[in-house]
């Protein structure tokens, strides 16, 4: 496994999240190449382009809204699905950053929490696939329990068969929670966010969004709140 300084790389993300927040482009063909990964099975050839997406490839299958139970039966029931663990464990904290922070370390594709004490929890996750990699210092703008996964009306214009809406459960791409991350003020349309396929946990599969099996995905969300700083390296 390579070695990573992350002190230089904490400084290679802070010149890197100058580009983020003022590259992006704007949310509606942001959302429209988002979906387009989703259904598509070309990636966009620019990873500078591919700023945004609410899921990841693989779903193609869903042609109309999918039903889920109750928000609260789900957490009682669908969290007790035996989904795997990946590597969460206590440990020292590698990063040098302050506690609260997350850095997400994507080329040994572990997520981690700083804590007190020079401690942080380490987690299992996968980022994205080649042409999809992105990095920077953004925040947690938003989170959502069992979050909904709505294509833009532009993408709808476009592919008239896709599902109008899917309401959040154990089928939606998002998995059990969702933590939206904003550069300043814009929402990046990057996640941290669960997945119904925790067995790609560890890989490079996705289309820049960091992916999380869902236990782990709850355990990072209860632990922090919206304004906490996330750092990809």
């Amino acid at each position: 496994m390579p070695h990573f300084d992350f002190g230089a790389r904490r400084l290679l993300s802070l010149a890197a999240f100058s580009f983020l927040a003022g590259a992006l482009v704007t949310p509606a063909s942001a959302d429209d190449r988002g979906f387009l990964a989703l259904f598509d099975s070309e990636p966009a050839s620019d990873a500078r382009d591919m700023t945004a997406y609410y899921g990841e490839p693989g779903y193609s299958h869903y042609s109309a809204p999918q039903q889920a139970a109750p928000r609260d039966l789900q957490d009682e029931t669908r969290l007790g699905r035996e989904y795997p663990t990946v590597t969460r464990e206590m440990m020292a904290d590698p990063t040098d950053e302050r506690p609260g922070t997350i850095t997400v370390d994507t080329a040994n594709r572990y997520l981690y929490l700083s804590l007190a004490n020079g401690q942080a929890m380490r987690y299992g996750i996968g980022v994205g696939r080649q042409g999809f990699t992105w990095k920077g210092r953004v925040r947690i703008g938003r989170k959502e329990s069992w979050p909904d996964w709505t294509p833009p009306k532009e993408m709808l214009k476009r592919r008239p068969d896709l599902p109008r809406h899917m309401v959040g459960g154990e089928d939606n791409p998002l998995g059990a929670r969702a933590m939206y991350l904003y550069a300043g003020d814009k929402d990046t349309m990057f996640r941290i966010h669960g997945s119904n396929e925790p067995w790609t946990i560890g890989q490079a599969v996705s289309s820049g969004c960091i992916r999380m099996t869902n236990d782990d995905v709850t355990d990072l969300f209860s632990r922090v709140k919206i304004g906490t700083t996330v750092v990809v390296l």
